[in-house]
């Protein structure tokens, strides 16, 4: 038996916890933080010390029969406890800290038990995957195994309950990762129950090996991914959130960029574009072209086209947002126009006044606006309309 699986599911949780290693550093006294970077390695822990080449290899060096498997019991209920703890630290409360103690308290006894009863008992044959069941019969080691399945079926337990029964009252990520948290949970209760299923056949005469060796692991592997996902979800997932958010504002914010385009290259108001960079340094970069271009188009915003494309759009949607964002982006269509026709005249683009009442010197676009700019931009037909008229008007003063 490679043990693949185990080293897998090992190296993934280990791999969370080097995530989080930074920001553990940088905020050591958080006991929240801890509790969340000892789950991740106390989990990985498991499967690693539960790994049949694992086993093999500590009863060899340590020269200590079996000795793997209270190590194994150890980290189990070890994890047990933490998840527990890390739900108390969740959800806080007046005595969050107390409560946390008393679980600490008690799963530290737990492990004291599991130590004491594998010195007293006796295993001379190695069993790497199934020492439950094999030795279910023999004195102390029997006390051992239902102590540590004991421990560990209370903790996913009252941690299935506690997050499933918490989930209902809150929303959004947090919602999430405890739903997740407590499916988590219950398949992790699946392990202490198949194992518990095991040991009690053996009791009975019955050889139900199988379910111990095959189920129990399957069950307690599903059941830590599950538990350690809705542990992050609720971390990461608002940065996910903003990722997203970003990625999706800096793809709609691409007509308006567009529509200056041509007056950012000549003008050299564009920064320099950011390389390898997050959507939100990206984001940050086109707004700032956006608001470079609009400052300099200022002085040729026309009051009355802004004033005459809101009230047409207000009438046709309803919506004084929309309305706004319309009568802006045809402004701004307008100005990109005109102001290119200034140059083309080799006339100065600030002979226009922003102090002249054909301008809007006290106004400007806010950013959360200007997506609903770009919108505007491709699909508002007075937009197109007013960019037609200028177009025209433009020709013929040429003419």
């Amino acid at each position: 038996m490679s043990g693949t699986i185990n080293y897998l599911s090992c190296g993934l949780l280990w791999l969370g916890l080097l995530v989080k290693a930074p920001d553990l550093i940088r905020h050591w006294r958080d006991p929240y933080l801890r509790v969340i970077c000892v789950l991740l390695g106390l989990a990985g822990a498991c499967f690693f010390l539960g790994a049949p080449p694992t086993v093999g290899a500590i009863n060899h060096f340590s020269g200590i029969t079996n000795l793997a498997a209270p190590l194994t019991y150890a980290s189990i209920t070890a994890y047990s406890a933490s998840s527990q703890v890390l739900i108390v630290y969740w959800r806080g409360g007046p005595h969050v800290h107390r409560t946390a103690r008393r679980w600490i308290v008690a799963y530290t006894l737990v492990l004291v038990g599991i130590a004491v009863m594998f010195t007293l008992g006796h295993t001379p044959v190695e069993r790497r995957t199934d020492l439950d069941t094999y030795y279910a019969k023999t004195p102390f080691i029997t006390e051992m195994i239902v102590l540590y399945l004991s421990g560990h079926l209370a903790a996913v337990s009252v941690t299935t309950v506690s997050s499933l029964r918490w989930a209902r009252e809150v929303h959004g990520w947090l919602r999430a990762g405890l739903v997740t948290l407590g499916v988590g949970s219950l398949f992790g209760a699946g392990y202490s129950l198949t194992k518990f299923a095991a040991v009690i056949a053996s009791w009975c005469g019955r050889d139900w090996t199988t379910l111990g060796t095959t189920v129990s692991p399957a069950a307690a592997g599903l059941g830590a991914v599950l538990i350690v996902i809705g542990v992050l979800i609720p971390l990461g997932g608002p940065q996910l959130s903003q990722w997203w958010q970003a990625r999706r504002t800096y793809a709609r914010l691409q007509p308006l960029e567009h529509e200056l385009d041509e007056l950012l290259t000549r003008r050299a108001l564009r920064l320099p574009r950011p390389r390898w960079s997050s959507p939100a340094t990206r984001l940050v970069w086109r707004q700032t072209s956006i608001h470079n271009a609009l400052g300099h188009l200022d002085v040729f915003f026309d009051r009355a086209l802004y004033e005459r494309t809101s009230q047409a759009a207000a009438r046709t949607t309803g919506d004084p947002e929309e309305a706004e964002a319309t009568a802006w982006a045809a402004v701004v269509a307008a100005a990109v126009a005109e102001e290119r026709s200034r140059d083309t005249d080799d006339g100065d683009p600030h002979l226009t006044s922003a102090d002249e009442p054909g301008g809007l010197p006290d106004r400007a676009p806010g950013t959360a606006l200007l997506p609903h700019i770009a919108d505007a931009l491709t699909r508002s037909p007075l937009v197109a309309a007013a960019r037609v008229r200028t177009g025209t008007t433009e020709g013929s003063s040429r003419a």
